[in-house]
């Protein structure tokens, strides 16, 4: 008999899906508990550890929710029947927890940007799914041993249908609250001008680094006046590297930063005239007006939640 029905794995930080099982379930009490599933997945950085769900109120429900994500990027969360044993849900759910984090790194996992971008660790699902539901629990006797001693240390977190309610804003079970989870955005795809941009950005800061690096040694063994073109060369080299994490990653008061860093650019190369030519400073202000122009117009896109598999 199946005691495990539902499966899926979720990033920790906004509750993206990531991966989910795509066997479902047409009955009143499984629709209602993975809508309550997907409630929980927006809050798991509340629950680090195990969270265990279950009826509080009725001894004989039909179904409970597991969840485990050991302090990690990503979370496991499991449907199962309340004949299920916390020690077998829980010890499925490491057991897919390590499969996942073996087969992804925190890279892929932490640029998701659309829900289910993982679909195809659904195989994996369904082979550990199989194997906890039809495999003689003698057979895991080793696992379960293991993951009970862990739960006596570390105890999971046992919510009831009540805690979840009122976590989501669900009065008596009729009065929803407007809890809205936060938009997921990302940035518009590179353009090729964007790339033409970060590659005469990384050249400008090249040149700014050698240099500065050549004058600071060279100024330590004769002048120590020549500091302030050492800083010259130096301080544009951080602002080329800035506007270049600026044009690929989305940051807060970005449209200041970009003024910032294009101000420092044209400063510093404004005061080494006499250590360049004017054709040199025209070159590096313009590539940084042009990486200022590629940031700004570089617009954030809206993704709407879909968590629906």
């Amino acid at each position: 008999m199946s005691m495990i029905f539902f499966a899926c794995v979720v990033r920790v930080r906004d509750g993206l899906p990531l991966s989910a099982s795509t066997d479902f379930y047409h009955t009143q009490d499984f629709l209602e508990w993975r809508r309550r599933l997907k409630s929980l997945a927006l809050r798991l950085a509340q629950y680090p550890g195990c969270v265990w769900v279950w009826d509080g109120n009725t001894w004989g429900c039909f179904l409970v929710i597991h969840i485990f994500s050991s302090f990690g990027d990503v979370a496991c969360m499991a449907i199962c029947s309340c004949q299920c044993p916390a020690t077998m849900a829980f010890c499925f759910l490491e057991t897919l927890w390590w499969e996942f984090t073996a087969s992804y790194d925190t890279t892929c996992i932490g640029l998701a940007s659309r829900p289910y971008a993982f679909l195809e660790f659904d195989n994996i699902i369904q082979k550990v799914k199989w194997h906890f539901n039809y495999v003689s629990s003698s057979q895991m006797e080793s696992s379960l041993e293991k993951i009970q001693e862990e739960l006596k240390l570390q105890p999971p977190v046992v919510l009831t249908l009540e805690d979840t309610d009122v976590a989501n804003g669900v009065m008596n079970g009729h009065t929803p609250m407007h809890l809205e989870p936060a938009p997921n955005f990302r940035m518009e795809p590179v353009t090729a001008l964007g790339i033409l941009s970060l590659i005469l950005n990384i050249m400008c800061a090249a040149l700014n680094l050698i240099r500065g690096v050549h004058l600071a040694e060279h100024s330590l063994q004769v002048a120590h006046e020549e500091i302030g073109n050492v800083l010259a060369f130096l301080v544009p080299f951080v602002a080329c590297i800035f506007q270049c994490y600026l044009y690929l990653f989305y940051s807060p008061a970005r449209t200041m930063k970009v003024v910032l860093m294009l101000l420092f650019i044209c400063l510093g190369n404004m005061y080494l005239h006499g250590l360049r030519n004017l054709w040199q400073i025209l070159f590096h202000i313009g590539v940084a007006f042009l990486s200022s122009y590629q940031i700004l117009t570089r617009q954030l896109q809206e993704k709407q939640s879909d968590y629906g598999v």
